[in-house]
Parts: C-alpha cells; sequence; structure tokens
C-alpha cells in the first residue's frame, strides 16, 4: 500500500502537481498516463524516494518493499544476470553478501558462528533457498536462455538487458512494484507473458505505458496527470478515454436533457461493466465502474492532435506486387523469399522477431535500400506516404518549423502552412522554433503534417508511435481505422495493428507467414504459433 498526502512538486516557479491525496492498495494495478512532460516519471522518482517532494509525503506501510524497474542499462554491467535478478530484493542480496563474507573469513570465530546463525534465520524467512530457482524461472519466462544466466550484464545486448531489468523488478513479488514502459523491446510472447503476470499480481503495482492494450489488459484504475493534477479514475484506458469524450460530446451539446445525459451515461457505464476484460480484474472493475457515480465522469481537458490522411484519388487494381526479396544484416538473413500481392482495403501489418527486418522491408520499397535478391512493382494509381523509423536526416538543418514544412508543398501560403501546422498542435510563435531542436515526439508530429500533405493512397508507417503520447497515438489510430487506403506498417502497440490491420504479414529468415486475419486471432492460432517456431 502507498499513501500519498499533500504531495506537491515544483521546481523554480514551475509547480509540477499539487495538492496531490491518494492511496493505492493492494490488488490493484493502477495505469498512470498523462502528456509527455506532464511528470509521470517525476511521480515515480517521488514515490522510489529518488526526488525529494517540495511538501507533502509519500508513506508505505511498516516493512513493505517497494522494487522499481530501473533505466540504467550499465549500472549493473559488472554483476552476472541471475545476481543482478537477486540484487532486486536489496535486503535478501545484504544478507547473502554478509553470509558469504563471514564464510570466507580464515579465522572464523564463535561469534562469526553466532551471526551466520542469525542470517541463516533471515535467509530462511525470506525463502533465500529458493531465490536462485526463483530468478532462475523469471529470466526464462521472460526470454533469457540458462546459458547466459551466469554471462556478465556487460555481454548483453541493450534487449536483453531490458528483460534482466524486469526480472528484477518483478524478483520477489515485492509488496509495491513501480514499472515505467516495460513493454518496451518485448516481443509479442513476451508482453503477453507479462500482462498475464500482472493481471494475477496480488499487490500493488503502478504502470506507465503508452501501449493501450497493455493498460487495458492489466488496470484496475486509471491515474491521470494533467494541467498540476493527479486524479484517480475506476476502470482502464479505454474506459477513461471513451468516458471523457462521452463527457466532452455531452458538455458541447448543452440542449440536451439532464435525465437524456444520465441515461446514456448509465448505459455506457453498463456497457463497459459487461465488458470489462482479464478474469482477476473483471470482478474488481466490474464493482468499481456500477459504483460509480455519474458526476465522476468529466470531459478530459486533453488536446489530441487532428491526424487526418485523406487519399486524392482510390487505388486501382494494383498497388504493390512484391515477388522473391531477401535482405541481411550483419551476416544474419533477415528475410528471404518474400513473395506477396497486395488487394485493394489491405491494411498489412508487417512482424517478425528481428525489428531490422521490417525496417529493411519498408527501406526497399521506398527505394532506400537495395534488395539482395528479388523485387517489387507499386501500381500506377498508387501515391506514397513512408513514415521512417529513423527521421534525423530530415531535421539536421536550422530551418524554422514554418519554412521546414514549405519544403513539401507547392502552396506556402502562410494560412495553408499554418493549418496543417495548428492540426499538429503548433501554434502561436511555436512555428518559427528552429526543427534541429524540436523533441523527438515534436518530430513525429512534424513528419506526419509532411504525410498529410501527400494526400497519399498508401500509408507506409515503421513503428508510428515511437515517441508519441497517448493523445497523438489516439488520434493517429482512429483514423487510420476510417482510412480508405491501403496501409503498409508495423508497430510495437498492440492496439494499434489490431484495431486498424486486417493481415499479417510475419518476416522470417526462412519466408514469410501471410494471414488474412486480425493479429488477435494470429497470436492466438495454434497452427500459427507452431509455423513460427519452424520458421527462426
Amino acid at each position: 500500500m502507498i499513501n500519498v498526502s499533500n504531495l506537491r512538486i515544483q521546481f523554480g516557479k514551475r509547480v509540477l502537481f499539487q495538492e496531490v491525496n491518494l492511496k493505492f492498495t493492494p490488488g490493484n494495478c493502477y495505469g498512470v498516463i498523462g502528456a509527455n512532460g506532464a511528470g509521470k516519471s517525476t511521480f515515480f522518482k517521488a514515490i522510489s524516494g529518488e526526488l525529494e517532494p517540495t511538501s507533502g509525503s509519500i508513506s508505505m506501510a511498516p516493512g513493505e518493499r517497494l522494487s522499481v524497474l530501473s533505466q540504467d542499462h550499465h549500472a549493473f554491467d559488472k554483476y552476472s544476470v541471475l545476481n543482478t535478478v537477486l540484487k532486486g530484493h536489496n535486503k535478501l542480496w545484504q544478507i547473502m553478501e554478509q553470509k558469504d563474507a563471514l564464510y570466507a573469513k580464515a579465522d572464523f570465530s564463535d561469534e562469526d558462528g553466532i551471526k551466520a546463525a542469525e542470517l541463516e534465520g533471515e535467509f530462511a524467512d525470506m525463502d533465500g533457498w529458493n531465490a536462485e530457482s526463483e530468478a532462475a524461472t523469471l529470466l526464462g519466462d521472460l526470454g533469457i536462455k540458462e546459458d547466459l544466466h551466469y554471462s556478465l550484464m556487460k555481454d548483453l545486448s541493450g534487449k536483453q538487458k531490458v528483460r534482466v531489468l524486469l526480472a528484477q523488478a518483478l524478483f520477489g513479488k515485492p509488496d509495491n512494484l513501480l514499472l515505467d514502459e516495460p513493454t518496451n523491446d518485448l516481443d509479442i510472447e513476451t508482453v503477453l507473458w507479462l500482462e498475464n503476470y500482472l493481471s494475477n499480481y496480488e499487490n500493488t503495482v503502478l504502470v506507465v505505458s503508452h501501449d493501450r492494450h497493455f493498460l487495458d489488459s492489466i488496470s484496475t484504475h486509471t491515474i491521470d496527470i494533467d494541467y498540476g493534477k493527479i486524479q484517480l479514475f475506476a476502470g482502464n484506458y479505454s474506459f477513461w478515454y471513451e468516458s471523457s469524450q462521452l463527457a466532452l460530446k455531452q458538455k458541447v451539446n448543452q440542449n440536451k436533457k439532464a435525465e437524456e445525459k444520465k441515461k446514456e451515461l448509465q448505459e455506457f457505464i453498463a456497457r463497459f461493466s459487461a465488458n470489462a476484460s482479464k478474469s482477476k480484474q473483471t470482478t474488481s472493475r466490474k464493482k468499481m465502474i456500477e459504483k460509480l457515480n455519474i458526476e465522476d465522469i468529466k470531459p478530459s481537458t486533453r488536446k489530441y492532435p487532428g491526424i487526418i490522411f485523406s487519399p486524392e484519388r482510390q487505388v486501382g487494381n494494383r498497388i504493390l506486387e512484391v515477388s522473391g526479396l531477401k535482405a541481411s544484416a550483419d551476416g544474419k538473413v533477415l528475410f528471404k523469399e518474400v513473395e506477396f500481392y497486395t488487394n485493394k482495403g489491405d491494411k498489412i501489418a508487417f512482424i517478425s522477431k528481428d525489428p531490422r527486418a521490417m525496417t529493411a522491408f519498408f527501406e526497399i520499397i521506398n527505394d532506400k535500400q537495395k534488395p539482395e535478391e528479388g523485387g517489387f512493382q507499386w501500381g500506377q494509381t498508387i501515391t506514397k506516404a513512408y513514415l521512417p523509423l529513423d527521421n534525423s536526416t530530415y531535421f539536421r538543418s536550422s530551418l524554422s518549423l514554418f519554412d521546414w514544412l514549405c519544403q513539401f508543398t507547392t502552396d506556402t501560403t502562410e494560412l495553408y502552412i499554418r493549418g496543417y501546422l495548428g492540426k499538429m498542435l503548433f501554434s502561436g510563435e511555436e512555428i518559427h522554433k528552429a526543427v534541429n531542436v524540436l523533441s523527438g515526439g515534436e518530430k513525429m508530429r512534424c513528419m506526419i503534417s509532411k504525410m498529410m500533405l501527400v494526400n497519399a493512397n498508401a500509408l507506409i508507417l515503421d513503428t508510428p508511435t515511437n515517441h508519441l503520447d497517448l493523445e497523438s497515438i489516439q488520434a493517429f489510430n482512429n483514423n487510420l481505422k476510417k482510412y480508405p487506403g491501403n496501409i503498409f506498417m508495423s508497430s510495437h502497440d498492440h492496439e494499434f495493428i489490431s484495431s486498424v490491420c486486417n493481415r499479417i504479414i510475419e518476416l522470417t529468415p526462412n519466408g514469410i507467414i501471410d494471414k488474412m486475419m486480425p493479429f488477435d486471432e494470429y497470436i492466438k492460432d495454434e497452427k500459427v504459433m507452431a509455423l513460427r517456431e519452424k520458421m527462426y
């Protein structure tokens, strides 16, 4: 349990948030949301003790243990993988070190024997004899095979370190668990495992994530950090988003009678209660939503960008035909024998266990990279808009935002350019900011503005949610669901793929798996999963 009382955090004259009074209780998972810069990570640092609040207090019940997912991938480079996980339980690790130091003494005394006996008792009370076994199991579940358990952390890849640090945070089932973006760099299987693990977790969990499907799967509550306030709402992200949008619509419609509004909200709550997912969450979430006061549902003050892709013309019968493509990286085959034909209405998600495969494929079909073998042909009616994974080459100049966007259109009138920048929430003097000092999220919004100018009927999107906040992701997602053209995309965002795409193509070193089915069906299809095992 975590108690937050009258919390205030201020940097100089800027008040990040104030008068925060919250209680986080066992058996619940709290999804923490907020725009980039709202203070999500700062809030976590205050809870963990890394940051001293300006005023107020944060406390836990006596004897409770707090565990935090480390963001420093080099902090444990001198330790073995297994020991890095064991260090997640600091008190247990200290006892192990003290024991080892005592038993290593050449002049082991009676006093040392008494101390060792005390330590052994504490070690046993903490189930220390099963600690290495538990740590090894966690590592295995997270895809770190046994032959790596005694390797040094410095010898692991960045993605492997992410998994080890996640195992460290989960180790010993801490009473209070803080996870900041835990799904970053995890593959499909590992994310599903983590969803299941946290859905059945009996202690207190707080999670920051931009993965809406992940938040929806695990969260019983949503913590919204917005405009200097931190508020708690019952239900998951989708419930928070849809209820706030409904409340906003009702606020705009001032003529609707109060009784009609109340009935509309009650029907909405009933629908969400019936659709609550995950066995553990279903009961608690349903109870919370059913007893929720109608007055608790308020419109969000968030601003959502206007992401609108409008094709200038429809696609013809020929869209994209691919034959025998092959690509490698660092001497490793990323994919080969890639052959498929694109149909009208196809919105294809490309997936692979090696994310370099999707980027190589997209670079090839955009003539940015030569294939080792094979070829491709776009139809004559196709107009493409490409969002690359690495957009750094577009932002090396000191051009202003306004002048930067003018490069990509013949209409350079101020009203026209401001219109596109305004849709992406760039207003006033912001349009004169130099593009080489923009944040990652701002650069992504610039790239989306550039794409909208094209009026393309085929979108190629390589990990489009990178650096975007939840508001931008939601707006992007909503438009792609309605987009009438063809989409070719890869994404770490489960909801993005499952709600947009009707076809899955998996690129493997031994060919492709091509299925006309939604993503959720694909990852649950036993025949597909068996085939995947053979293809890698």
